[in-house]
């Protein structure tokens, strides 16, 4: 097997998650080598920064409209796609541990475009930018990464990770320091980068609030396993105090494993003790 060969079929059996990091690498060295080859011929502008990054301007971006999905896979610096495919890979794979890979997806693409759209409402409605407008472009994964990371703190906002030399951090408060980062800086060198992150996490916090109500990821699934559908008590004449009993234990079973459940859902599976993990795998078998 080549090289091309090993490369189409590793991204055909990928997550999600690996092929949205594999196609934002391809297009930026597409970029890297049209900025190298377009300076021969003494180009000004790279063709791929032309043709797919996201414009300001209004009527520019109506001349170009599907920039408000392209502008989202690219990236012309090595630092910026390096931050946001380690803040991809790491928060895309906790994300897929409770929602479905269509749904990181939907969450990457949504939050792309509603980034892409604060960030021209935003330069179309600040005097302050109002002298950049014509010449200022978005690109980058950032409001897409922004949805996913908001969007899973918003549903598990307790989980915890560990940074070296700092500790334990619940994931609400990273997504916290993030959002007022990117307030404090919207008047900045990087003004519309900013104003896109502050639409992906819109986009990503409303996104799971409206569905609430509903279980969402593996979780359903899980609890499907462990929950029986209630059946219509039958009159039982005999031994009528065993009857009422085993309806008690049942009760209470229930109850510890729905317990269970909302602790796996919030703080996740490792949070579990040896004995809530030995009741629970009991249950499973019963």
């Amino acid at each position: 097997m080549n090289v091309l060969d090993n490369l189409k079929y590793r991204f055909k059996h990928a997550g999600v998650v690996e092929k949205l990091i594999y196609v934002n690498l391809a297009v930026f060295l597409l970029v890297l080598f049209s900025s190298s080859f377009g300076k021969l011929f003494h180009a000004n502008n790279n063709l791929f920064i032309n043709w797919f990054a996201l414009p300001a301007n209004f009527n520019d971006f109506l001349s170009k409209p599907w920039t408000i999905i392209t502008y989202g896979f690219l990236h012309t610096n090595f630092i910026h796609i390096l931050f946001n495919l380690i803040i991809l890979f790491f928060v895309g794979n906790l994300f897929v541990d409770y929602f479905t890979q269509k749904q990181l997806l939907s969450f990457y693409l949504l939050g792309t475009v509603f980034g892409g759209l604060i960030f021209m409402v935003g330069y179309n409605f600040f005097p302050l930018f109002a002298k950049d407008i014509d010449s200022n472009v978005l690109l980058g994964a950032s409001a897409g990464t922004s949805a996913i990371l908001i969007g899973i703190a918003t549903y598990i906002p307790n989980y915890s990770f560990k940074i070296p030399l700092i500790g334990y951090v619940k994931l609400w408060h990273i997504a916290i320091i993030k959002i007022i980062l990117d307030f404090i800086q919207i008047s900045g060198d990087n003004a519309g980068g900013h104003l896109a992150h502050i639409g992906g996490a819109i986009l990503g916090f409303f996104y799971v609030r409206s569905a609430s109500n509903k279980e969402l990821g593996i979780f359903k699934s899980i609890k499907q396993l462990f929950t029986k559908k209630k059946r219509k008590l039958k009159t039982v004449y005999k031994s009528g105090n065993k009857t009422s009993s085993k309806n008690v234990n049942k009760t209470k079973n229930q109850q510890e494993i729905d317990a269970i459940l909302d602790k796996i859902s919030k703080s996740g599976y490792d949070t579990l003790s040896k004995s809530e993990k030995e009741f629970l795998f009991k249950q499973g078998k019963n």
